[in-house]
């Protein structure tokens, strides 16, 4: 289906609601304004497979930013709303955009990237005046536009950018042929029978309409004829409860929403009204065992998991049952043809772990860097990979870490992610990041970064009990030989740490590794 459909056949019923202020949005006004930006972007100049971005907040215009250009033949890049200047405007450049849309609340930030960006030829801002002929009012604009679609609609798509947290972010194209946008790419047709999207469903976004995982469910969601409820950010309290309130049946969140969700007082928790759910999934990262654990005994098997990239060259899954049987896996190959080799290109010994590649199902490459598409790519072009190391047994994938993330203590190889996930589980921890740096005579030692939960002091004896903990359980190797503490760690709200930025103040003025 397409919403153009549900708005002739459903015209009042909300293609999407707004948690924080309750404005429904019907699939006939979604139909009007997605027209009404097409032809804008189309009066532009724009041609198919021409680019433009969205940089902005989740927000109540922000579905038809994308709406517009998937019935356009354009490709569309939604920008991580927490970049700065700089950042935002390599991505503007790299992916040769012509058209920016953000918002009041970014505009200071848009306003001194856009002076280096001289392809921009016009900036749309929601919710606020314009400043020139080049900056423009959003909604006064769009409004001089027909409601009625383009003379030829082509199915579009978005070109994501990779998060960066391990350098340049990545412009992720996926080719586009000239055809109807009521034929969506083979990619989403799949991952509407993996997730078990119905018409009449009403799924919850807890995440930024950025980031690719949260974008396509969403846009689904509006495809399949469903609602969506969009939280403008995440906040546990009110995640549970807006599960009752609009009886929510799908959802998809990430590891640490799920631990933030459990540290809730009892009573809030208790008050939750799970009835109506059907299918929560989670990926982005390794759930800690005992986290995914305790959200399967709460919320019942109805929790399932994926893995993948936004590069989607490939995907894992499994259900609650399958899981509990094979605990901390993220589930058997079900799209592209899984390979696990070592560091020398052959495949890796069974159960030991190496660098996971796909023979790729979704083909795709970076946008305007063959050198990094070529980095990603084997030597004999057929397979794929973004960094993951994992192992598989009895059929069922692993993920141990990234590589660039190991650490190399004494010849040693240690992946920190089993650490991180450990500490993340002790009742005064809210988040952790575990890392490697400096040591004269092991070149690297293992390092914790901790945020505790609130009203907890951060002092010598938080630290002897973190260091115990993890003492009783794992390997010494494995244990920060020193943990400091951060009021708040800077992970990504698509659950992604940040550790670089952690890292570079511990390894100024040493020689670093690439990471």
């Amino acid at each position: 289906m397409y919403p153009s459909y549900f708005a002739s056949e459903n015209p009042n019923r909300a293609a999407f609601v707004m948690a924080g202020t309750g404005e429904q949005v019907s699939y006939r006004e979604y139909e009007a304004r997605c027209n009404q930006l097409a032809h804008l972007l189309k009066d532009e100049g724009l041609e198919f497979q021409d680019h433009y971005s969205i940089f902005m907040e989740n927000n109540n215009r922000y579905l038809e930013c994308c709406g517009a250009g998937e019935r356009s033949g354009l490709y569309y890049t939604c920008i991580n709303s927490y970049l700065k200047e700089e950042e935002l405007a390599y991505i503007l450049n790299n992916s040769e955009s012509k058209i920016l849309i953000t918002s009041a609340e970014k505009l200071p930030i848009v306003e001194e990237a856009i002076k280096t960006c001289p392809k921009i030829q016009k900036c749309l801002v929601v919710n606020a005046p314009g400043n020139g002929h080049r900056i423009v009012n959003f909604e006064k604009t769009i409004q001089a536009f027909p409601t009625s679609p383009i003379n030829e609609e082509l199915l579009g798509s978005s070109m994501l950018y990779s998060s960066g947290t391990t350098g340049r972010p990545k412009g992720i194209l996926r080719p586009l042929e000239k055809q109807s946008p009521d034929s969506p790419l083979p990619l989403f047709n799949f991952l509407k029978e993996l997730w078990q999207y119905r018409e009449d469903m009403i799924y919850l976004s807890p995440a930024p309409l950025y980031h690719s995982a949260p974008q396509v469910a969403v846009g689904l969601t509006i495809r399949i004829g469903g609602t969506a409820i969009i939280m403008e950010q995440f906040d546990p309290q009110l995640y549970l409860s807006l599960l009752g309130k609009y009886r929510i049946t799908h959802s998809q969140l990430v590891p640490s929403m799920f631990s933030r969700i459990l540290k809730l007082p009892e009573e809030i928790k208790e008050a939750a009204d799970l009835s109506s759910l059907e299918y929560i999934t989670h990926a982005a990262a390794p759930c800690p065992i005992k986290v995914k654990e305790d959200m399967i005994n709460w919320w019942g098997p109805i929790i399932h998991e994926y893995y993948s990239a936004t590069e989607a060259m490939g995907f894992t899954a499994l259900n609650s049952e399958e899981w509990i049987q094979n605990k901390g896996s993220v589930g058997k190959v079900i799209l592209g043809d899984l390979h696990i080799l070592n560091e020398d290109g052959k495949p890796a010994s069974p159960g030991k772990p190496g660098k996971i590649w796909f023979k790729t199902a979704a083909p795709f490459s970076y946008f305007n860097d063959q050198e990094k598409t070529r980095e990603v790519t084997s030597s004999d072009g057929q397979m794929s990979t973004v960094g993951d190391v994992g192992f598989l047994k009895d059929g069922y994938l692993y993920l141990t870490d990234r590589d660039t993330f190991m650490i190399i203590s004494g010849g040693v190889n240690i992946y920190p992610q089993e650490t991180e996930n450990l500490l993340i589980t002790h009742p005064k921890v809210l988040d952790a990041a575990v890392f490697g740096v400096p040591n004269e005579d092991l070149g690297e030692e293992v390092k914790a970064v901790v945020q505790l939960v609130d009203g907890i002091i951060p002092d010598y004896r938080i630290i002897e009990e973190l260091m115990e903990f993890c003492r009783k359980n794992l390997s010494r190797q494995k244990c920060p030989r020193s943990i400091d503490f951060e009021k708040e760690l800077p992970r990504l709200p698509t659950g992604k740490l940040y550790k670089r930025i952690l890292k570079d103040k511990y390894w100024e003025g040493h020689e670093t590794k690439i990471v």
